[in-house]
């Protein structure tokens, strides 16, 4: 039986994809497993697998074509000598109907074209069918997970074993953020009125991509949904840059070389260790209070952001960590991260000292507890303990904290260890657990 292909979820975020690249061409062969096609996501570029034997009938949307919503058809893969007619008329006129002039009964067919088994089928509490392998239905029910909040990946967009794994890792379970509407704007002004502000001024439309779109609709939902408040220290780091020198002097010959960074991501690890109360998530009305330290670090990358996550971050070294970052950071700005590698972490470090910022507030990224804005070291006069005034370097630190999980005296107990961390540098090479 003829199976349809459609443009599958594979991020958390992802309400349309684009097709990169197709790895295969009509009239090829495939086995489960082998590489269909490349899909842009709203955060990268992931590899589509085949689930099903069989040949190529027809690719419906060709690469570098504008951006399909998940769900919709993109090709069709028939067993030999198998008559398809009928499924491509179908796919092709639910293509190229407009909204009004798709019938219900028509996407009913559509949906029909992929192989289903009574086992595949049932409804959620609105009568709505839910398509998912039994695998998938068995693993749901042993984690506790609603099928009915998933996007199922498989053909056809039934829920296969990797949406269950892919809701593993996400530690709220929760959907993907809408993107903004024009409505929305914070200005209330629509786009032909914005265009009507400037019409004696010379200027170009710039669309935005799936990551724009979902950053604004994060960082929009993040400001007016999370009760903000602000921590501010200063933190001599002359210890710290001392110690990096030396360091990197010794690593030199191995190629390694410790950034400023490295040592702000192992103080944070720390401090979320010395304040547990600090290592949470909001989920929805309750509170998830973590025993390890996964560190979320901000990355800037062409037309947007991504915030890598590096897990059990208490347990390695400033090396192993550095490393490890430098992998993450690569990979992110070619937006080849998978998404359980951006997914999740009760803080992240967002640092802009090396643009010359020498402070800001950053925004919480959800279901985060805080962010921490790291500004630019410089040399400053201080006083020091016996009243005299000496120069040191100083770097400025923000935390920004979520209210409803983090209290201010455990927000100052965390970026108090934080500091201790930093302008200590040597405890963080010292394992007292």
């Amino acid at each position: 039986m003829a199976t349809t292909l459609r443009m599958p979820a594979l991020s958390p975020t992802m309400e349309e994809g684009k097709l990169a690249r197709w790895l295969v061409s009509e009239g090829d062969v495939v086995e489960p497993g082998d590489l269909l096609a490349e899909i842009e996501t709203d955060k990268a570029v992931m590899e589509l697998e085949a689930v099903d034997q069989g040949t190529v009938f027809r690719i419906l949307v060709p690469e570098g074509s504008a951006a399909v919503k998940i769900n919709t058809a993109i090709a069709i893969i028939a067993e030999e000598g198998e008559d398809v007619a009928d499924d491509l008329a179908s796919e092709t006129s639910l293509r190229n109907a407009s909204p009004d002039e798709v019938k219900p009964a028509a996407i009913e067919d559509s949906l029909q074209v992929a192989p289903v088994t009574s086992e595949d089928v049932s409804k959620d509490n609105n009568g709505a069918r839910i398509f998912a392998s039994p695998l998938a239905r068995r693993l749901a029910a042993e984690h506790g997970i609603d099928l009915a909040a998933l996007n199922g990946s498989g053909p056809r967009g039934r829920i296969v074993k990797r949406d269950i794994e892919g809701a593993l890792v996400s530690p709220a379970r929760q959907p993907a953020s809408p993107a903004i509407s024009e409505a929305s704007m914070p200005s209330g002004l629509r786009f032909e009125q914005v265009c009507a502000m400037f019409e004696s001024r010379d200027f170009e439309v710039v669309e935005l991509d799936g990551m724009r779109r979902t950053v604004a609709a994060r960082l929009t939902e993040a400001k007016q949904t999370i009760p903000h408040f602000y921590l501010r220290r200063r933190i001599a780091i002359d210890r710290l840059l001392g110690v990096r020198v030396r360091l990197n002097d010794s690593l030199a010959k191995s190629g390694i070389k410790l950034s400023i960074n490295d040592f702000i991501i192992a103080a944070v690890a720390k401090a979320l260790q010395d304040v547990p109360e600090a290592n949470v998530a909001w989920a929805d009305g309750k509170m998830l209070r973590f025993r390890t330290s996964d560190v979320a670090v901000a990355v800037a990358v062409d037309g947007g952001l991504f915030t890598p996550v590096i897990l059990n971050a208490e347990g390695k070294s400033i090396v192993a960590l550095s490393a490890e970052m430098k992998d993450l950071a690569q990979r992110a700005r070619r937006r080849r991260l998978k998404p359980h590698e951006y997914v999740g972490g009760s803080c992240t470090i967002s640092n802009l000292g090396m643009y010359g910022i020498e402070n800001f507030d950053a925004v919480i990224n959800p279901p985060q507890g805080s962010i921490l804005a790291v500004g630019a070291g410089s040399r400053q006069p201080v006083y020091n303990d016996n009243g005299d005034l000496v120069p040191k370097s100083m770097m400025a630190v923000t935390l920004s904290v979520d209210h409803r999980v983090i209290d201010g005296a455990v927000g100052a107990s965390f970026l108090d260890s934080i500091v201790r961390h930093i302008e200590e540098p040597l405890m963080l090479m010292i394992d007292v657990s």
